[in-house]
């Protein structure tokens, strides 16, 4: 196995055991990381309405 596979199945396991361990936390973590990509793309929406106003 290449070392890229390994990296990948190592990270993969990681992340179903947080969920299985603390699903409420890894909740929060979607949650938060959901919510900056929600604001960089307003961010954008924003930035590109400006440009035509």
């Amino acid at each position: 196995m290449n070392i890229k596979k390994i990296l990948t199945f190592a990270g993969i396991a990681l992340v179903l055991f947080l969920v299985f361990t603390a699903p409420d936390q890894a909740a929060g973590a979607v949650n938060g990381i959901l919510g900056r990509l929600r604001d960089a793309a307003q961010a954008i929406i924003t930035f590109v309405r400006s440009l035509f106003v």
